[in-house]
Formats: C-alpha cells, sequence, structure tokens
C-alpha cells in the first residue's frame, strides 16, 4: 500500500517524499487505521519493518495545533540512543509542521532539560528515569498527556524499569490512548498489557520469533574466546563482503578485550559501544560505523537496542544471549529494507540448551560448521572460562577415627588431678577464707 492510500494529510505526504519513502510497511499498513480510531494497541513486528513510524504517522495525523505548554504526546523507550532516533523521526516527518519536540534522558545536563520542557513541548521522547525526575521537579506535568508510547517494553522490562513504569503511571491521567511496540512479546509484556491496556488490539505482522526471511543464518562450534577471536579474524580477512559487521557480545569487559584484540590487526577498522563509554563516544562510534569509517562495531544488547543501523552486511552472535528472543532481535539488525543480510553464530558446548531453544523459537534449523582449517583452537582461557576441578572447592579434611589413650608424657605435679572429695572443699574454703555457710554458723 502507498502512503498515499493512507488518511494522511498534505503535510505528512510532503515529509514523506521529501524522505524518499512512498511505501508503508505491513506494519504501519495494520496499525494506522486502529490508532486513528483511538483504541489501544499493541503492535508486534520484526526489527528493521518500520515500528517507529507506524506510530508516529497516526500520531502527528491526529495531533492539532495548541499554544499549551506540556507535552501531549509521551513515547518511554529504555535508552538513550533510542531518544534520539526516535525524537528525529519525529522532526523529519514535522518539516511542514508547528509541532515542538524534544527528548530527554539522563547522563546529560537537566537544567538544559528543564529549560526546553518549560518553554513548551508537543511531544516528549523520554527514558523513564529522567522522566520521572523532571516530573519530581515541578516542570513537567504529565496530566495533558492524551496519547502513550511504549517502545520496546520488553528490553524495557529486562532492565528493570518496571518499579518506574509504575511511577509513572500513577502521573499519567486515566483517560488517554495506549500504544506499544515491540519485536518480542514477553510473560512480563503480557502482564503489563493487561494491567495497563483496555481491550487492546492486536496487530503481529509476523509470529513472535519469526526471523526475517531474507537473513541467511549460519553457526560454529567454538570452545573459547579466543578461538572465538581466532575464527572473527579469519573471517574479516577472508570476506570482502564483511563491510559492515555488527558484533554482539555479553559484557563490556569482554568487549573492551575484543577491541583491543582486533585493533591490533585492524586499525581504524574496529569501534565499540557499551553503557560504560560516554555518551560523545557513543554517538560518534555509531556515525563513523554508519559512514562506513569503521568496518565493525562491537555492541552489547542494551546499546544496539533499537538503533537504526541501515545496511549491516553481517551480524555475529560473539557472545549466545541471554534469552531465544533477544537473539531474534540481534540477527534483525541486517537483512533490512528488503536487503539480503548474514547472521552468524559462534556457539560454545555450554550453549547447546540455549541455541536448541532459540531454533525450536526460529522453527528453523541452523546447521553448525566445523572450524575453517585455518583458524587455530587456542588452549588460552579467560578467568571467567576456566573450570573448577570438580570438588575441589568442596573438599574437607577426613575425620580420623582414633581412639583416647593416656598421654605419652609425665604430667607435672600441679597438673595432676587425684579426687580429693569434699575435704578437698573445705580446705580450699579455709585458705581463703570464704564465708561459712548458714549451716555451719548455726553449729557454732
Amino acid at each position: 500500500m502507498k502512503f498515499s492510500d493512507l488518511n494522511l494529510n498534505t503535510v505528512l505526504l510532503n515529509a514523506l517524499d521529501d524522505i524518499g519513502i512512498s511505501d508503508a510497511t505491513p506494519i504501519q499498513e495494520k496499525a494506522f487505521p486502529l490508532i486513528m480510531s483511538g483504541r489501544d494497541v499493541v503492535g508486534i513486528a520484526q526489527t528493521g519493518t518500520g515500528k517507529t513510524f507506524a506510530y508516529v504517522l497516526p500520531l502527528l495525523r491526529q495531533l492539532k495545533f495548541s499554544n499549551q505548554r506540556h507535552p501531549r504526546i509521551l513515547v518511554l523507550v529504555p535508552t538513550r540512543e533510542l531518544v534520539e532516533q526516535v525524537a528525529g523521526e519525529f522532526k523529519k516527518l514535522t518539516e511542514y509542521m508547528n509541532v515542538r519536540i524534544g527528548g530527554v534522558y539522563g547522563g546529560t545536563n537537566i537544567n538544559t532539560q528543564k529549560a526546553m520542557v518549560y518553554d513548551g513541548l508537543d511531544v516528549l521522547v523520554a527514558t523513564p528515569g529522567r522522566l520521572i525526575d523532571l516530573a519530581l521537579t515541578g516542570i513537567l506535568r504529565l496530566k495533558g498527556i492524551q496519547k502513550l508510547v511504549i517502545d520496546e517494553v520488553d528490553e524495557m522490562l529486562n532492565l528493570g524499569f518496571r518499579s518506574q513504569l509504575e511511577q509513572i503511571q500513577e502521573l499519567l491521567p486515566d483517560r488517554r490512548q495506549n500504544l506499544m511496540f515491540s519485536a518480542t512479546v514477553t510473560p512480563d509484556v503480557e502482564k503489563l498489557m493487561n494491567e495497563w491496556f483496555y481491550n487492546p488490539e492486536r496487530v503481529e505482522v509476523a509470529a513472535t520469533g519469526t526471523p526475517l526471511e531474507k537473513i541467511f543464518q549460519s553457526g560454529y562450534m567454538v570452545p573459547n574466546f579466543y578461538t572465538k577471536r581466532n575464527l572473527l579474524t579469519h573471517m574479516l580477512k577472508a570476506d570482502e563482503s564483511m563491510d559492515k559487521v555488527l558484533v554482539f557480545l555479553q559484557s563490556k569487559s569482554i568487549a573492551d578485550l575484543l577491541f583491543e584484540e582486533l585493533n591490533r590487526e585492524f586499525p581504524d577498522e574496529i569501534g565499540v559501544i557499551h553503557s560504560n563509554k560516554s555518551q560523545n563516544f557513543r554517538f560518534r562510534m555509531v556515525e563513523e560505523f554508519l559512514e562506513g569509517k569503521s568496518r565493525v562495531l562491537l555492541a552489547t544488547d542494551l546499546i544496539a537496542r533499537g538503533m537504526d543501523i541501515l545496511n549491516v552486511s553481517h551480524v555475529v552472535n560473539f557472545d549466545m544471549p541471554e534469552t531465544s528472543e533477544a537473539y531474534i532481535h540481534r540477527i534483525g539488525r541486517t537483512g533490512r529494507a528488503d536487503a539480503d543480510g548474514m547472521a552468524i553464530a559462534f556457539v560454545e558446548e555450554k550453549d547447546d540448551e540455549r541455541w536448541a531453544s532459540i531454533q525450536k523459537l526460529m522453527k528453523k534449523q541452523v546447521r553448525l560448521e566445523p572450524l575453517p582449517d585455518d583458524v587455530m583452537v587456542s588452549e588460552a582461557l579467560l578467568e571467567s572460562e576456566k573450570e573448577i576441578l570438580a570438588g575441589m572447592a568442596l573438599v574437607k579434611t577426613p575425620k580420623l577415627a582414633t581412639q583416647k589413650g593416656e598421654a605419652f608424657h609425665e604430667k607435672s605435679a600441679k597438673n595432676s588431678k587425684t579426687n580429693q572429695g569434699g575435704s578437698y572443699r573445705r580446705t580450699i574454703a579455709a585458705k581463703y577464707k570464704k564465708p561459712k555457710t548458714r549451716g555451719q554458723k548455726k553449729r557454732k
């Protein structure tokens, strides 16, 4: 369906034309009339299918001009990067509209954000923590919110934002339209839907956990970190088509270590982002990756969540994710906008059950290939990989079944003990002038 077939006004159509987009994706086509009707909507679609425009377009289509100082549309997202991205999408589509848009997140000067909010906003995109901070100052009031959007809600709950969402719920008006968009639906998400939403209409373009068909998947059985490094290095040297590679890792420390290892082989071609990096550093790394200045971007799940990075040639799961749904979200970074994509998994022995669960969720078998002959299997292990010898930490010194016997040396006279009976006690009492007992006093 063309956007011109939807009930969009001229200013939005002109903005879409400037961007160079004319065709609506399935999630956009199905969600548009439901959101326009005012119903609560839950949109479920794979990454890269246009979820952001699916709610931005109908919200802007209904937004009327107002001098009201407090925002009427609130979009909650889990990360700073998503705040910038979603606010940027609103700004692209309001080129010919008089709409005030702002984004707020932690880690930056709150006074600057307070001034922006005080000047007046129509649309506010925020992370939960900073939104609460601003609301507590009294500068930001949320009772004027008419539309609430929770984007990437599954990741928000995974990050422990549930209590903050409940705080925000108390600050919002009871009468409002609720929208939720995500790539996956977990039991926690279902629970949130039941608590917050009123008879929501569910729009599901593809079954939860179904990967994009245009993504070719492969995998390797790899025993440890350094062998994984060797395999990734071999691939980057042998395959020139790996020109925009997104590598997912399980932790910040592993990401930093791999950066050091790869940077020696590929200087100025590797970038790394995680939550310990400064905001400016993270934005610069993403920008260099987008512009093709760096070939490989190493990232943790939190930072890469929801980032709109086009033309990713390969996604490498250097470490397997904690959940099967996270794997689906990771590989959705490639194969976007009708392009073909490649996803490669490095599977350790400890990942066997998780890998089986992922394939079950996808309803698809992915064959694990043997390591190429040119890749050296390393015996070096990280501290976290070193196995503790079975039972070593639990071994206790056994008790010896010994029998008591006489001492092997003669005791000194003062340490020798003999049964002195009652006379001994009386002797000691007299020596130390102990007071006489009541009975003794009477006999006297």
